[in-house]
């Protein structure tokens, strides 16, 4: 059934729309089925977003049509089209009025992934009228509460080095804690890796209390503060509070040195706003684990992961990875900063829209994947600055003298790049730095040709 008299309107104007501040606006790449139109399988998918079904019903009356979603533009030869959602249409809680992710995800991706008539279709970019900004959480805490901690200025306070305890498994108790005790001696901030929680081997009620003892002489012998980011990730709502709590009642006084991560792709939207609203007093660490299933550059459905870093903040992120923009071992590339530019920014224009934060707390990029000490300054330069937590793994455990060495490699890289420095000639007056060439000699002949003769290295 061609439905594109009711669910399209050509003649509607972007700007209008955004000026109205009474829709959400998205924008998707789109291919029919074969056999099919563009307008008709686009209206039909626009129907199926909101108000319509297969046949017409008795049942539909003049309110109904008035939130149908509408294509409101279409380019049949870039294969996009946008849609115009109603914020009427959109679920809300019963508890307080507020606004849900997992509506707008129930409708605006939905059943329509699955449509016969529509071959592909991924959401590119969304836009958020004022309105329906106000109704999302938002975030209570980012980077400038743990700058804050560190004893740092709370604007621009610069790079957090950071870890994952590796191996992501198989480490008990004792050798876990030790490990984070090691990396601190010359770093930042800690984070269990995504699948780290309460194995047999590891129970989480033995390895949280190490892991805070660990905190607490890295703090006394640096003099410096230390953070650490615990997975809280569970099914359960109830399960998940427990590990919470526990964490938090271990750590006591420097409970807020804690931040909570969660597997925010595969757990869904429940467990991330369920995190938000339980501790808002603690950083919430979105992991984004699962994620390329669906924002894949070689996925034509689903999201992107713009998508999903937009979204994230709506939910309360404070902190979300956003991939290494090409200079790390995951997908992407260097055009990869507008996925921190929007969520980090009070005001960005993304693939598609403008949109305007209107002061909602900012989510922080956390930079993971790959990275190491000789990454760094290539990264910060793409990126424009390094106000970002970098978590690397193999960058500290796989440096050649130890991980506190690895930590502050990675400190000294971002000096590097502040500074304006030459990395080969920087590293000859950093210890740290100079070792992650022979650390690393891949990247280095990579990256940095001619840097053994210049440092009188000979491996």
């Amino acid at each position: 059934m061609d439905q594109s008299n009711r669910y399209a309107d050509l003649s509607l104007k972007e700007e209008d729309l955004i000026k109205g501040g009474n829709h959400v606006l998205v924008a998707y790449t789109m291919e029919p089925a074969a056999g099919h139109g563009y307008l008709e399988a686009a209206a039909h998918f626009a129907a199926e977003s909101s108000t319509g079904t297969n046949v017409e019903v008795c049942t539909t009356d003049d309110f109904t049509k008035g939130v149908d979603a509408l294509v409101y533009e279409i380019d049949e030869a870039k294969g996009i089209m946008k849609i115009a959602y109603p914020i009427d249409l959109f679920d809300r809680n019963i508890t307080d009025g507020r606004a849900m992710l997992v509506s707008f995800l129930t409708l605006c991706i939905g059943n329509n992934q699955g449509m016969a008539d529509v071959k592909n279709s991924q959401m590119q970019d969304f836009y958020v009228p004022p309105r329906m900004l106000q109704l999302f959480d938002g975030p209570t805490k980012n980077i400038s509460d743990l700058w804050r901690i560190l004893g740092r200025p709370v604007e621009n306070g610069g790079y957090i080095s950071g870890t994952i305890i590796k191996p992501k498994l198989g480490l008990r108790p004792e050798p876990f804690a030790h490990a984070a005790y090691q990396f601190w001696l010359g770093g930042d901030f800690i984070k269990n890796d995504e699948p780290q929680g309460n194995q047999v081997f590891s129970p989480l009620r033995k390895t949280i209390p190490l892991v805070y003892d660990s905190m607490k002489r890295a703090q006394d012998e640096t003099g410096q503060a230390k953070l650490f980011s615990a997975n809280i990730t569970a099914d359960d709502h109830y399960e998940m509070c427990a590990r919470a709590d526990f964490i938090l009642e271990t750590f006591g006084p420097d409970a807020d040195k804690v931040a909570f991560l969660v597997d925010g792709f595969v757990g869904g939207p429940g467990m991330v706003t369920t995190a938000r609203r339980q501790y808002p007093g603690q950083f919430l660490h979105y992991h984004r684990a699962g994620h390329g299933m669906v924002t894949s550059p070689s996925s034509r459905r689903g999201y992107t992961a713009f998508v999903l870093a937009k979204m994230s903040r709506l939910q309360g992120a404070s902190g979300i990875h956003v991939g290494t923009m090409g200079y790390g071992k995951m997908e992407g590339g260097k055009d990869d900063r507008i996925i921190a530019y929007m969520i980090e920014r009070d005001s960005c224009t993304g693939p598609f829209y403008h949109q305007e934060w209107y002061g909602m707390k900012a989510t922080t990029p956390i930079i993971s994947g790959g990275m190491n000490a000789l990454r760094l300054p290539g990264f910060f330069e793409n990126l424009g600055h390094g106000n970002v937590i970098n978590t690397a793994g193999g960058g500290a455990y796989g440096h050649i003298d130890s991980p506190a060495a690895g930590a502050k490699s990675l400190r000294q890289a971002y000096e590097c790049w502040k500074a304006g420095a030459d990395p080969v000639e920087w590293a000859k007056e950093h210890k740290e730095f100079a070792r992650a060439f022979e650390s690393f000699p891949k990247d280095a002949d990579s990256l940095y040709p001619g840097w053994r003769q210049k440092l009188g290295a000979h491996k």
